[in-house]
């Protein structure tokens, strides 16, 4: 692939014009669960635009160019494919045609574009355009207009356009309505028969939400026509590594219960195969739901394009041999994700172990994996990334008799990931709990908002490879990343997921929580054999983090007798009755044989009746059993899930207790502080950056991060540079005695061991003597000619650092420490924006060194209230402003009254976030 190729999506044409915005094109899931490709119009579009005009019907032309035109004109054909992409903008999404053709390129295996929709808009003033909008009469109603509007918004941000107008008929309703509901404050006005619109295009709270709203229900739907398929076809070719692979998924298929209807298989290339009812493809009737691939790397795009009549909803690909083989692997995933978007379908793979989805109601059970026999139907939805992963988990929730409703193997995650999977479960009733096991995570900032949104429904059970999330296996894309490795840690505790921190661990409470009604608290009330067995579950359970009644129950030894049955009946309802305890565990693990079979009958029913969260460790039972299940009050069944050794069992047990805590907590509400103006930031970030080459960091000076930082609310205490005594003194008089002296050099700034600060002076030989002294330290740092800072003194308190930084992976990272030991121990807490009042009070009481702002001894609390201030002011900005590269507020100085901010650093640089403002697919 030639070197101005890099990077330029499958089929699309060779670009003259240098302008052309290549970043701008994206493939997007619309209302329906279908794909479309976004992009640019080009000059070469003239004939696509114009048979999607001729193909509209009267009534649409008239409304959008106010007039009746039956074809348009050379002329106003030019113009409207001829833009430069700045002042005159045009976006289209295409989809594929039916039909083979030549394409854009003149290739014969491209099949040609037909455009379905047009957004575009032209400007007319410094800051703001006009705004246009036409969808083909057959693809009204999947969301099209909302999708381009998104685009456009974003693109004309870009170009510092941020007000939209439009003139638009009283009678075109879905226009108006596109308008309204983007979640923007849309004014309109009547005007001689027209309806004039206009709005200011910056993100919104609730243009952000209306935007995450339509994404999850697009994203589920799409989920939901790939993993419930009337019809399959399976393509394979004999000499491909993973021939055998997709013959396995067609037998698990038709042996699956009630399995799917209608199963093709053919050979590829289309070469006669007795064996097979279907030549190839091209025979094949449609319409097909799902296309399974088992063909080499290479010939999958083109499979799928032969395909594109039969309009599939899904393509899993078995194969192998992508992104994790090099570059040439990663244009060939590159051509088959455009060759399915462009088709309608997404793509779940390369590399997947399959799919199962357990039909309810009567449905079947679609069982398009590699794995034989599969867990039974149950209620836990379970996901992971690569093959053997998928494997181990299958084979565990299998011995444990843990049913599932769904299992998805995403393989490399070229296209649906964790995050579509965790949409779908959302929305999804089959489905009551989420275990998934992560390999990597491509986009955390997505993970965290639709993660909670997930969490606070349903419990979502998470196991990373890693702490880290820095490392990613072979094939799996991820971006970039300069912020700690525990900010992964911190991310998922944002999102109200539970951390598993084994395979095994994950399944034991997922199975918990699956059986298992929500612990009411973390009081645990033990139940065991004997009183050793007694201590060590609650020295267990302490060490957990949970709370052990006073109340033990001792089971007595016997021989399963009336009596000894009655005795086992009595102490499990005192102990299940105990006033203090919200959870139970049971433990009987007898000495001599197994123990009785009414005692795990004895358990369940005690449980059950109780309705309390209960684990067990008996002797000969293991996961879910019918042993440990008994019907509840309702009549419905419940089962205590076992575990081999118990503090497996207070493992799961404490998790749980966690999540319904944090279920049960209030999260706050988004941050909206008052004074802000970002249009005054905007303009200083657009005169920083302007000029500055691609990919530059630029340093702030001291009056332009002033002038960011103060259009959010947040004062930077004025300081003056100096060079002698002299000038440190005429400082002092202006600002005012006493005042703090800081050496300029980066090394010294803040270090006051090292003699690089000098607090308090009271006056002007004072002063004298300390620019000397330090100037002596400087020179022997190598700073000799770095200067002075004089400011003046600030209130008593404590120091603390309030940090930003734009991660090319995680996004907007706050970070909050305490100054001195406590940064250089790196007791540093991080959270992702955007943050709500709830998560910028977690983030000041999560570090160690919390107490000293809060109280301690005989000290009075500080003025927390004032720092969660500056630190909300920070994550808006940091939020709002991608070009926001690094900010650091150091030190901020709390005192009993305020937060003084005495420095600030900010650096710039032109970033583009993974999740933006605008739906977009990977690939």
């Amino acid at each position: 692939m030639a070197d101005d190729d890099a990077g330029r999506p499958p089929g699309a044409p060779a670009h003259a014009d240098p302008g052309y915005p290549l970043h701008w094109e994206a493939d997007v899931v619309l209302r329906d669960g279908g794909t479309a490709h976004v992009r640019p119009i080009r000059p070469d579009d003239a004939d696509a635009l114009q048979a999607f005009h001729v193909g509209q019907s009267a009534r649409s032309t008239y409304l959008r160019f106010f007039a009746p035109l039956e074809r348009l004109p050379e002329a106003e054909l030019h113009r409207l494919t001829h833009v430069d992409h700045h002042d005159r903008v045009a976006l289209v999404a295409v989809a594929e045609d039916d039909e083979p053709g030549e394409g854009t390129a003149g290739r014969p295996d491209r099949r040609r574009e037909r455009i379905i929709a047009v957004g575009r808009y032209d400007r007319t003033g410094p800051g703001t355009a006009e705004v246009a909008f036409n969808v083909a009469d057959a693809h009204h109603g999947r969301g099209l207009g909302s999708v381009l509007l998104e685009h456009l918004a974003a693109a004309a941000r870009e170009r510092g356009i941020h007000r939209f107008t439009a003139e638009v008929l009283p009678q075109n309703g879905r226009m108006l309505a596109v308008f309204r509901e983007a979640g923007y404050a849309v004014e309109q006005r009547l005007d001689d028969g027209i309806v004039w619109v206009s709005f200011d295009v910056d993100p919104t709270e609730r243009s952000l939400a209306v935007m995450a709203d339509r994404e999850h229900h697009a994203e589920a739907r799409s989920v939901l026509g790939l993993l419930t398929p009337s019809s399959v076809l399976v393509v394979t070719d004999p000499a491909a590594p993973d021939h055998a692979a997709a013959c396995a998924v067609v037998r698990h298929l038709v042996e699956a219960p009630g399995h799917v209807p209608v199963v093709h298989v053919v050979g590829w290339p289309d070469a006669p195969d007795p064996a097979l009812p279907y030549p190839g493809v091209r025979d094949v009737p449609g319409p097909v739901d799902l296309l399974v691939l088992g063909v080499a790397a290479q010939r999958c795009a083109e499979v799928v394009r032969a395909c594109a009549r039969l309009r599939p909803h899904g393509v899993l690909v078995l194969s192998t041999g992508f992104a994790e083989t090099g570059p040439e692997g990663r244009e060939h995933q590159r051509a088959l994700l455009r060759a399915a978007h462009a088709t309608g379908a997404r793509v779940l793979g390369p590399g997947s172990y399959g799919f199962v989805r357990h039909g309810a109601d009567g449905a079947p059970t679609v069982n398009a994996s590699l794995a034989t026999p599969v867990p039974a139907r149950g209620r836990l939805g379970l996901f992971c990334q690569s093959a053997p992963m998928a494997v181990g988990l299958l084979a565990s929730a299998g011995r444990r008799g843990l049913g599932l409703s769904t299992f998805v193997s995403s393989g490399h995650r070229a296209d649906v990931s964790g995050n579509d999977l965790m949409q779908f479960w959302t929305e999804d009733g089959h489905t009551d709990v989420v275990a998934a096991y992560l390999e990597s995570i491509g986009n955390p900032r997505k993970f965290v908002r639709v993660a909670r949104r997930l969490a606070a429904a349903k419990p979502v059970v998470v196991l990373t490879a890693g702490s880290s999330g820095h490392v990613a296996p072979a094939g799996h894309v991820l971006r970039g990343t300069r912020v700690p490795r525990r900010v992964l840690d911190d991310l998922l505790r944002q999102s109200g997921v539970v951390r598993a921190t084994s395979q095994h661990h994950l399944l034991d409470v997922a199975q918990l929580l699956v059986h298992q009604p929500l612990p009411a608290g973390g009081r645990v009330t033990v139940v065991a054999g004997s009183e050793p067995m007694a201590a060590l579950v609650a020295e267990a359970a302490t060490s957990a983090g949970l709370e052990v009644t006073s109340r033990r129950a001792i089971l007595a030894a016997g021989h399963g007798g009336p009596e000894d049955l009655a005795r086992l009946d009595a102490d499990l309802a005192a102990a299940f009755a105990d006033p203090d305890g919200d959870v139970v565990v049971v433990v009987h693990v007898p000495t001599l044989g197994p123990p009785h079979p009414e005692v795990a009958r004895s358990v369940a029913r005690a449980a059950a009746a109780s309705g309390r969260t209960t684990v067990a460790c008996i002797r000969g039972l293991s996961g879910v059993t019918e042993a440990l299940t008994a019907p509840g009050p309702d009549g419905a069944a419940r089962t205590v899930p076992a575990y081999a050794a118990p503090e497996d069992g207070v493992a799961a047990l404490a998790a749980a207790v966690r999540y319904a805590r944090w279920r049960s907590a209030d999260h706050g509400r988004p941050l909206a502080p008052v004074g802000v103006d970002r249009a005054a930031a905007r303009r200083v970030v657009a005169e920083a950056l302007d000029g500055a080459r691609e990919g530059a960091v630029v340093a702030l000076d001291d009056a332009r991060a002033a002038a960011l930082l103060g259009a959010y609310g947040i004062e930077v205490w004025p300081s003056r540079a100096v060079a002698t005594a002299d000038e440190a003194v005429a400082a002092a008089d202006g600002v005012g005695w006493p005042v703090a002296l800081k050496s300029a050099a980066r090394s010294l700034r803040h270090r006051v061991d090292l003699g690089g600060v000098r607090l308090d002076i009271a006056g002007p030989d004072a002063l004298r003597d300390a620019v000397a002294q330090m100037g002596r330290v400087a020179a022997a740092h190598g700073a000799a000619d770095a200067g002075f800072l004089v400011q003046r003194m600030a209130p008593a308190g404590v120091a603390c650092v309030v940090r930003s930084t734009e991660d090319p992976r995680f996004g907007p990272v706050v970070s909050f420490s305490l100054a001195g030991d406590a940064l250089l121990l790196d007791d540093v807490a991080h959270a992702v924006a955007p943050l709500t009042d709830v998560d910028v009070a977690e983030l000041v009481r999560s570090v160690r060194a919390a107490p000293r702002l809060l109280g301690q001894g005989d000290l009075p609390p500080l003025d927390v209230a004032a720092l969660e201030d500056v630190l909300a002011r920070v994550a808006v900005l940091a939020e709002d402003t991608p070009a926001l590269h690094a900010l650091e507020l150091y030190p901020v100085v709390v005192g009993e009254r305020g937060a003084a901010v005495l420095a600030a650093r900010v650096e710039l640089a032109e970033a583009e976030r993974a999740d933006g403002t605008r739906r977009a697919l990977p690939g």
